[in-house]
């Protein structure tokens, strides 16, 4: 039997020094982090290996060799964070505060809190000495939150042979507490998810001195641009997984019927979360004009975070912007890199089963159901292979808790650390033994 008090006491150490390693991307400067890791690794006679894709990043590989029975299961996670507004924090960002049962740093539940899940379930089987039916496949990689060329992107082009396995496991869907106004323990399985779509829209006017108003000023352009996207009202659209999800939503008695298209239609938008998962979103996240304060500007720009969802081409996105926008005064140009759109995977397969087992075991009352991603996660570099690359943290994230995603003051609790620790040693466990 495992000592698990023990082992929430390690995980917690583990925890608390991870955060304290600062990998805000940009720069990124992972290396110390994938040491981190991989120190804890070469502790227990591990096979480690480190890659490195540019200076001072480097992607952490730890492998437990199994029989060669089943094909290998990866666990992944990225070590880099995105940057910190510090005067916003109420605590330092990277200090790994451990405050009234919270764990508090840049990373905490995206996603270093999953990767010291990860970490705890990779060595507990390691010391554990039992027969591996497959390959365990350990991977920290660099660069997840500015579009993973020198992490994901570049070990698929250049390193093949870590990412053959058979299935993955990293971030992009997890357990909540609500759903909408009800409390629920809902865990989603990522198995698709949105496309990024980062578009620039320029305006370029003619600057003149701040005391003479005229009516070319770029800035005005641009503003009223964006005013047009702001207010655009769009449909929502149905695909096949969301209708799955809403169907067992529905068994769950969390949402109405599909067939009652009018009531689902009104509960998806007056919840955020559940409208991104039928709409094309566009946030406004970027702006930059102007020179001087009496100074006109003469080009101003912004940047709208689009998130498309699957099967949507960002070219016919684009094309709907301009004409939404229907100023040729504005160019609108893709931002972020066209890599390609994101592949969905089935969801009814061994990974699948043992997620829900698992869980279910734990919590008789919980809803485990495949999900869709908002945001962007590694996983559809994997998918595009073809690889059942799912989404799951293995605890219940609190509203205040998900706010943390990219927010201020994030955190993660010490309980959902420990039930995110036994949940995921379970679920690899039974995939691995």
């Amino acid at each position: 039997m495992l000592n698990w008090p023990a082992v929430h006491r390690e995980a917690l150490d583990i925890f608390v020094r991870y955060l304290q390693i600062d990998t805000s991307n940009p720069p990124g400067n992972e290396k110390p982090a994938a040491r981190f890791l991989g120190a804890l690794c070469e502790a227990e006679g591990i096979e480690t290996e480190y890659i490195e894709t540019a200076p001072n990043r480097e992607v952490l590989v730890a492998r437990l060799r199994g029989d060669g029975s089943k094909r290998p299961l990866m666990l992944c996670n990225h070590t880099d964070v995105v940057p910190v507004e510090a005067q916003y924090w109420d605590m330092p960002a990277f200090e790994g505060i451990v405050q009234d049962g919270k764990v508090y740093g840049r990373g905490a539940v995206d996603m270093k809190g999953c990767g010291v899940m990860q970490l705890i379930a990779f060595l507990l089987l390691k010391r554990e000495g039992a027969p591996l039916k497959r390959d365990i496949v350990f991977c920290a990689v660099p660069d997840e939150e500015a579009g993973s060329d020198w992490g994901m992107v570049w070990l698929c082009e250049h390193r093949p042979d870590v990412v053959d396995v058979e299935f993955e496991l990293s971030e992009g869907g997890g357990g909540t507490t609500r759903f909408g106004r009800e409390e629920a323990k809902l865990f989603s399985v990522a198995t698709n998810e949105k496309d990024i779509c980062w578009l620039r829209l320029t305006a370029v006017g003619r600057p003149g001195h701040g005391s003479v108003p005229h009516a070319e000023n770029s800035a005005v352009y641009l503003v009223q641009a964006l005013n047009r996207l702001i207010d655009w009202e769009r449909g929502l659209t149905f695909t096949p997984d969301t209708e799955a999800y809403i169907t067992r939503l529905a068994e769950a008695g969390l949402m109405p019927p599909l067939s009652d298209r009018a009531a689902v239609e009104e509960r998806v938008k007056n919840s955020p979360e559940l409208l991104a998962m039928f709409i094309n979103t566009l946030n406004l996240t970027m702006l930059d004009a102007g020179i001087k304060a009496n100074v006109i500007p003469a080009k101003s720009e912004a940047v709208i975070d689009c998130r498309l969802l699957p099967g949507q081409s960002k070219a016919d996105w684009m094309e709907r912007v301009r004409e939404r926008i229907a100023d040729d005064r504005i160019s609108v140009e893709l931002y972020s890199p066209d890599q390609g759109e994101p592949a969905r995977v089935d969801w009814d397969t061994e990974l699948f089963r043992t997620i829900n087992a698992v869980v279910k075991e734990a919590m008789e009352d919980a809803i485990v159901v495949p999900g869709m991603t908002i945001g962007g996660t590694d996983n559809r570099f994997l998918r595009e292979l073809g690889i059942p690359a799912y989404g799951f943290i293995p605890c219940l994230l609190s509203p205040e808790e998900r706010r943390g995603f990219h927010g201020n003051n994030e955190f993660l609790t010490i309980e959902n650390l420990n039930m995110g620790c036994e949940l995921m040693y379970e679920i690899v466990r039974r995939m691995v033994v």
